[in-house]
């Protein structure tokens, strides 16, 4: 089984195992209809990254949300301040915006970006994260 995905959902459909024979045991009918349940719990996928600061060279793993309704790369403000990642100041702030257009009550506005180097596998990337409350989540990955 090919694990290139690192995934912590109960019910991911690249940890098969933790389903047990339940999808074995059941007619076509049901199993659809299971299957169908699973992939509506398959809404957040969650990777194991690392960054390193770029002055100091050090490396911090984290957990990140990968999230493809999101725009861009973001970072929650108090891990950014409680791992000491040097914020640089925007010229303009970012508003921050929901899906339906309104404003993001617990972010306001981006004031600040993070520079450093993000690491997933054999990929080594240099990520610009804009940071902002993110809440009880330290990194999101959007993907447009």
């Amino acid at each position: 089984m090919s694990s290139w995905l690192a995934s912590n959902n109960v019910y991911s459909v690249l940890h098969p195992e933790k389903l047990g024979n339940k999808l074995n045991s059941i007619n076509t009918t049901e199993r659809v209809r299971d299957i169908r349940c699973i992939l509506q719990l398959l809404r957040e996928v969650w990777l194991k990254v690392g960054l390193e600061k770029l002055e100091s060279h050090e490396g911090i793993a984290v957990k990140a949300l990968l999230d493809s309704r999101v725009t861009g790369l973001f970072m929650d403000m108090t891990f950014a301040k409680e791992k000491g990642f040097k914020m640089e100041k925007l010229k303009k702030p970012l508003l921050v915006r929901n899906v339906d257009r309104t404003a993001n009550a617990g972010g306001g506005a981006i004031m600040h970006q993070v520079k450093c180097n993000m690491f997933f596998k054999e990929h080594i990337e240099r990520a610009r994260m804009d940071v902002c409350n993110l809440g009880k989540t330290e990194l999101i990955l959007g993907m447009l």
